[in-house]
């Protein structure tokens, strides 16, 4: 059996400043004669192909972070991590980097971040950039701190030993002390000097910073501290929100501590970068890189922790269709189902591969078909969600589901025509839903995307089964309103509806060749249609 601990992820940062999944392998150190030095070698676990090969340079700056997780960059936007299953596998290697750069594995950054051009600047001024004395953390000195933190972000080299010594001083936890102290004491100029002094030390982009504020006994500290924003008249009170409206609901029993911390943190994050901090200037936009990353790395472990955890997921799928589920707690499964399905955007092949046929293989569309045919709106909504995301990811799969319950299945309780009649009943006066719907719909008939191995099987098989079993469902409000010579419903909601039928309608004319034929000649389609032309809407008439 291959050692986990040196069992990685690797990532690469692509021109969106998102990390790209490049693969899952097994990481050692090694010389390499054709680069002349000790390299990082990975290794594919699934065809042993080689996934990276780097030189560990003198000059390269390694970083720790979370662990279980080691960051550098081998040239100009070209950023590359490995995220260890284990953190003995992280030490491990962290120490051969150390090794060869002769650092002393203890930190969590082999060498001091100096952009090129500061570089150049400060050639021959050996001093100008000494490390930085921080005030003493006194209520009387926020000031000066506050306009200290401002000063040093525009420079590189500032930022980064601005960093190191609040990291070596223990400073945001004595800062900390000073916002309990002012809180107290409601001394609202020393509350407005700590959000100043918290908004440069986010802009510091520093993750080691970001490990020690949101660590489970600050974490909310933080968020206290952000409520008092200098430019708002009164404090925004996001530690009542999360505290006693965000409730995080345990759907199921976790038994995993660490997965349980780690949501709970990755939720009050993204609460952090997505509703506290303003929006960021010009200036500011690539100096949050690191806060993103934080996220992104912890949604990507909690859905590995989540998918390993079969005694979890097995009780989640059990409850979901149970008969004694009450709606409440069905209600909760599936939206907790809904979020995780989200954060496996995150995910890149081939572990959204893996995922989506761990959720297959524990019944997930079986699910979505029994909360479909409840009459519960909340529900629908959040299993058609998580139903779009399967089809986007792997329609085949969707379809040979289809294709094997049909042998057993009513017609009018297939998930293909429970879905159609959601989207026939959406309640939305825009039909937000219905088009949400239409699209999933054009992807699950859509000869394009029909496996290429068996394109004219599946091809044939899915699309006889649906003229057979489905069209009828799609095309009944169109027959239900055409009966006479002129439209029987004319509302707007109703004309929008069957611009929607009809547009998949045109769809299945240009992909479907003989069935639709077939179809609209057996079925007297045509003559249906040009009813519609009598509508006083013209964006139906002009969808004909």
């Amino acid at each position: 059996m291959a050692d986990t601990r040196r069992r990685v992820k690797l990532y690469m940062l692509n021109e969106d400043r998102q990390w790209d999944d490049r693969g899952t392998g097994h990481v050692s150190s090694a010389y390499v004669e054709r680069l002349r030095g000790i390299s990082l070698l990975v290794r594919s676990e699934t065809d042993g192909s080689i996934l990276l090969e780097s030189k560990i340079q003198q000059d390269t700056a390694y970083q720790k972070q979370q662990e279980t997780l080691i960051v550098w960059s081998e040239a100009d936007n070209y950023d590359l991590a490995l995220s260890f299953q284990e953190k003995a596998g992280c030490d491990e290697i962290w120490e051969k980097i150390c090794q060869v750069q002769g650092k002393d594995p203890s930190v969590d950054i082999t060498q001091d971040v100096v952009e090129e051009s500061e570089d150049e600047r400060f050639d021959d001024m050996p001093d100008a950039a000494p490390p930085i004395e921080l005030p003493p953390c006194e209520t009387s000195k926020l000031e000066e701190i506050a306009e200290l933190f401002s000063s040093v972000l525009p420079s590189p080299i500032r930022r980064e030993k601005l960093a190191v010594a609040i990291e070596a001083e223990s400073y945001i936890r004595k800062l900390v002390d000073l916002f309990h102290m002012c809180e107290d004491l409601e001394n609202i100029d020393g509350l407005h000097h700590l959000y100043e002094i918290f908004k440069s030390i986010f802009l510091l982009n520093k993750n080691a910073l970001f490990e020690i504020m949101f660590s489970d006994d600050i974490i909310f500290d933080i968020i206290g501290i952000l409520e008092y924003d200098p430019t708002l008249s009164t404090p925004t009170k996001h530690r009542e929100y999360l505290r006693n409206t965000a409730k995080f609901k345990e759907v199921v029993p976790m038994t995993n501590s660490e997965l349980e911390t780690k949501i709970h943190q990755t939720y009050r994050v993204q609460y952090i970068q997505d509703v506290i901090l303003p929006t960021p200037s010009v200036f500011e936009e690539n100096m949050l890189s690191s806060l993103s990353s934080f996220i992104f790395f912890n949604k990507v472990e909690i859905v590995s922790m989540i998918q390993d955890d079969v005694k979890f997921l097995t009780t989640l799928f059990a409850q979901l269709t149970g008969e004694e589920t009450d709606d409440n707690h069905r209600r909760d499964l599936v939206l907790f189902l809904k979020e995780f399905c989200t954060f496996s955007q995150t995910l890149q092949q081939p572990n959204r591969e893996s995922f989506y046929k761990t959720l297959s293989n524990l019944g997930i569309l079986s699910s979505i078909e029994i909360i479909l045919g409840l009459d519960d709106e909340r529900m629908k909504l959040a299993a058609i969600d998580i139903f779009s995301y399967i089809v986007e990811f792997s329609p085949s799969m969707v379809r040979e589901f289809i294709l094997h319950e049909s042998i057993s299945v009513d017609d009018e309780d297939l998930l293909i025509n429970l879905v159609i009649e959601q989207m026939i009943n959406d309640t939305d006066p825009e039909l937000g839903g219905a088009v949400q719907l239409i699209g999933i719909l054009r992807l699950l008939l859509d000869p394009e995307n029909m496996l290429a191995t068996a394109s004219k099987t599946e091809k044939s098989e899915f699309l006889s089964f649906f003229y057979k079993h489905s069209m009828h469902v799609l095309t009944a409000p169109l027959f239900a309103n055409t009966a006479d010579n002129k439209p029987s419903r004319d509302d707007y909601q109703s004309a929008q509806l069957l611009g929607l039928i009809l547009e998949l309608l045109t769809f299945c004319v240009e992909h479907h060749t003989y069935h639709i034929k077939n179809y609209i000649i057996t079925k007297d389609v045509l003559r249906r249609v040009l009813v519609l032309l009598k509508s006083r809407h013209a964006f139906l008439v002009l969808c004909e």
